[in-house]
């Protein structure tokens, strides 16, 4: 049997919810580390920008099952809906620090997500997302029906606007911000390269 093949039974057996518990560990670790001082200097900022980081980086794994399962065969299907959730609920703690801890004043809050254009994106990255974090369970999809696929098409504009807000944020030209926009980029027109194969299949 492939290594693969032996992958996939060993994934098969195990369930999706334990992603759940996992996932609560490293915010607690973060603000732990945020507030004993070992986040540096500005532990706000830090706890911030570590936030959003691994919140892009769960949403970029759940964007690329399907591609892991296409072309190396690894089926990971079963855990996107869980990881996608984990990865806005990290989102939403990032932007929870910036509002809460950060800025704090809501006069100043709306004049940033007004004027500073990488918040503006960010922003509207977390709205798209919203509905999508809101119908992530079984009744939504039941009571949806067709209609949910359509509307968790939004993460792909979600996901990237994600991307581009985090090569905004950082101070010149860094090449990580960077690697993660080109990612999203690549998975996302592969995306549109099996969209188009699957319309012209049925032409």
């Amino acid at each position: 049997m492939a290594f693969v093949d032996v992958l996939n039974n060993a994934v098969r057996r195990i369930p999706a919810w334990p992603l759940y518990i996992v996932a609560v560990i490293p915010p607690v670790a973060m603000f732990y580390w945020a507030i004993t001082g070992q986040l540096g200097v500005d532990p706000v900022k830090n706890l911030e920008h570590e936030m959003g980081q691994l919140g892009l980086q769960v949403l970029i794994l759940t964007l690329a099952i399907t591609p892991l399962r296409k072309y190396a065969g690894v089926n990971l299907i079963k855990f996107r809906r869980a990881l996608g959730v984990i990865g806005f609920a990290y989102i939403f703690l990032h932007l929870l620090v910036w509002l809460v801890l950060d800025v704090q004043i809501l006069s100043q809050i709306i004049k940033d997500i007004l004027k500073r254009p990488y918040i503006t994106i960010g922003m509207a990255g977390f709205v798209m997302m919203l509905p999508l974090a809101v119908t992530s369970n079984n009744w939504s999809i039941r009571k949806l029906g067709s209609k949910w696929r359509v509307l968790h098409k939004l993460f792909y504009p979600a996901i990237l606007l994600g991307a581009v807000h985090f090569v905004m944020l950082v101070k010149g030209w860094q090449i990580e911000p960077l690697v993660y926009l080109a990612i999203v980029t690549i998975l996302l027109a592969l995306r549109v390269k099996w969209s188009a194969r699957l319309r012209m299949a049925r032409v």
